[in-house]
């Protein structure tokens, strides 16, 4: 170890990312990224904003965009915060909002990510464990805290909590922030949008990567009561005051704006999801059920590390986490009809092997 690292930097355990392989004729099914390219719109307004001008700063508070935004979700720009993919948004919500005297409380199988932020800005944290079915309970955070996370629909499971019961966590916990993670929302899961002009300390937190097939671009967004934005703005203003380039910026208004194509790509991947979903359990595997561009599933008499193993050598790409209560599951993001059967094929033949 450097000698010349911090004690931060040498306590770190950093979020591992999904694997970005070179592998000739890879079906990649590990990141969650979309199938299809984004919108024709957003890719003209990105070639255009690569112009001379960029050799001047964007606009740092990205005001044309959260114009946008603002409209396209009922709320004022006041309300909307924008930041390089919701990742940043998130790290400098935990150093916003969520360091507080009592510990944040998030679920014992989510996005991993959370940790690592909790660890980087000093946010003391206790798990809250999902049921036997790998459902989060409401009833369980009855409990001393200082803040909640929770990703709805959550990762890696895919299984989204109902509006119902997402209203009821933030109005049981108006005197702490409650923040939740829409990163899947718009795959199948309800949005608590709806809930923010009547919360004031519910933020949702969104991004441009999934559903509108922009991961390349790094676009990502919180909406909340603009007592919250302005803490996170406080934040961004201290770190990278100018967080979106200038494309990004009218990469995503464009993605905003089209949105027939949104629904209809969002309308591919659910029909593939439900195909991919028939697939697996021919196959024998149980299938959670998912509101999200992935599902989250396991094959018995088979370990989760040997079947990802298994379907890498056959050029298939899926994503393993070697966790308590998960190992034998696969994350398997939703791909084309043409993936799909790659990956049904690979399966099969390590099922038919093993017999």
């Amino acid at each position: 170890m450097n000698p010349y690292w911090s004690a931060l930097a040498r306590e770190l355990k950093p979020y591992v990312p999904g694997e970005q392989p070179r592998i000739a004729d890879l079906v990649k099914l590990n990141t969650n990224e979309s199938p299809y390219p984004p919108s024709p719109r957003a890719l003209a307004a990105i070639r255009a904003a690569a112009s001379d001008d960029l050799r001047l700063y964007p606009d740092h508070e990205a005001r044309r965009l959260r114009a946008t935004l603002a409209a396209y979700h009922d709320v004022t720009p006041e309300n909307v915060f924008v930041g390089n993919g919701s990742d940043e948004v998130l790290a400098h919500t935990f150093a916003a909002l969520l360091s507080q005297e009592k510990p944040l409380l998030f679920a014992d199988v989510t996005y991993s990510f959370y940790p690592v932020y909790a660890q980087l800005t000093g946010v003391r944290f206790e798990t809250v464990p999902l049921d036997a079915s790998m459902r989060l309970n409401i009833a369980d955070y009855r409990r001393p805290r200082g803040a909640i996370i929770i990703a709805n629909p959550n990762a890696p499971t895919g299984i989204a909590l109902p509006l119902a019961d997402v209203a009821a966590l933030v109005e049981q916990h108006a005197d702490v922030p409650v923040v939740v993670d829409e990163a899947y929302v718009d795959f199948g899961g309800e949005s608590a949008l709806p809930l923010v002009k009547r919360h004031p300390n519910l933020l949702v937190v969104r991004t441009m990567s999934k559903s509108r097939a922009l991961a390349g671009l790094r676009v990502g967004y919180a909406i909340g009561d603009a007592g919250l934005i302005e803490a996170l703005t406080r934040v961004k203003d201290s770190f990278n005051s100018y967080p979106l380039g200038a494309t990004a910026q009218a990469g995503a208004t464009a993605s905003i704006e089209d949105e027939a194509y949104f629904q209809a790509r969002l309308a591919d991947v659910i029909r593939n999801r439900a195909e991919m979903t028939v697939g697996l359990q021919a196959l024998g595997l149980e299938v959670l059920p998912s509101a999200t561009n992935f599902v989250f599933a396991r094959k018995s008499g088979f370990s989760g590390g040997d079947l990802a193993a298994g379907l890498r050598e056959r050029a298939v790409l899926v994503r393993h986490f070697a966790k308590p209560r998960i190992a034998d599951y696969l994350r398997i993001t939703v791909g084309t009809p043409e993936q799909t059967a790659r990956l049904l094929a690979a399966l099969g033949d390590m099922i038919a092997a093993a017999k």
